[in-house]
């Protein structure tokens, strides 16, 4: 069975898109076949995995409107069971372009559904808005991993994406459940962070993954590299970090969490 994982924060700027392409390549490193799909127009998952966006025709868009196949808009990344679905800024105008369009809550899902048999986990690296762009994900998604920064509006921000989500659940697609929350870019010299963190581990408990991801220099300066964490700096404490999230997320896919 393909597991279908999207990556949701309406807020920017929380490392949903690092989480993607790093969870990807993790994964993609212990051979599973993994598709990471980019589902922001900004296109930087794709950029992040060393691809210049003027120099391919692929975008997820076509695939969303119905004009062009997901098959034909896949491209091989440099990693070995890693492909990515890229975006360009012609998604920007989908959100629009949905309203007008039968079974616009269901479009991704349905494009996909040809290829879903030759991954072992599609990932769907969500805009920063709840829009039709993202309802597609999670109504195609099975799980959602909710990155998320420790800081002040963190909790108000989650506990309202988490309603968000179950009123999706209800309507639109019942398999969807919350797989975790990933705390990112941590840095514990900060008493604020260490007192978010104590507060976001009362709230969900073990919905919080045990792995935090630290703020780390590497992780950072790989995207510019269009390298994951993973390849461009194997022992830094980012790229670990994200290796053991990756077992995390088999443990609790295994365990039905």
């Amino acid at each position: 069975m393909t597991e279908i994982i999207a990556f949701a924060n309406q807020k920017g700027g929380v490392g949903k898109t690092t989480t993607a392409i790093n969870l990807g390549a993790s994964l993609a490193a212990i051979k599973k076949r993994v598709l990471l799909v980019d589902l922001d127009s900004q296109g930087n998952a794709g950029t992040g995995l060393g691809f210049v966006r003027s120099s391919h025709s692929q975008s997820v868009y076509g695939v969303i409107m119905g004009t062009d196949s997901a098959a034909n808009n896949i491209l091989s990344t440099a990693i070995p069971g890693l492909h990515i679905l890229p975006s360009t800024q012609a998604l920007a105008g989908a959100e629009v372009e949905l309203l007008d369009i039968d079974n616009r809550e269901y479009r991704l899902r349905d494009a996909l559904r040809p290829i879903m048999e030759h991954y072992d986990y599609i990932l769907l690296d969500c805009p920063p808005a709840l829009g039709y762009i993202t309802l597609n994900a999670l109504t195609t998604a099975n799980h959602v991993i909710i990155p998320l920064q420790c800081e002040f509006f963190a909790l108000e921000g989650i506990l309202h994406l988490v309603n968000n989500i179950d009123g999706i659940r209800q309507k639109w697609n019942p398999d969807l459940d919350v797989l975790g929350v990933l705390l990112t870019m941590y840095d514990r010299r900060y008493g604020m962070t260490r007192d978010v963190e104590e507060n976001i581990r009362e709230t969900f408990g073990d919905k919080v993954f045990k792995t935090i991801v630290p703020r780390n220099v590497r992780v950072a300066e790989a995207p510019s590299h269009g390298k994951p964490a993973l390849f461009y700096d194997f022992n830094s404490t980012g790229a670990q970090a994200y290796l053991r999230v990756a077992t995390e997320v088999i443990q609790k896919l295994e365990k039905g969490e």
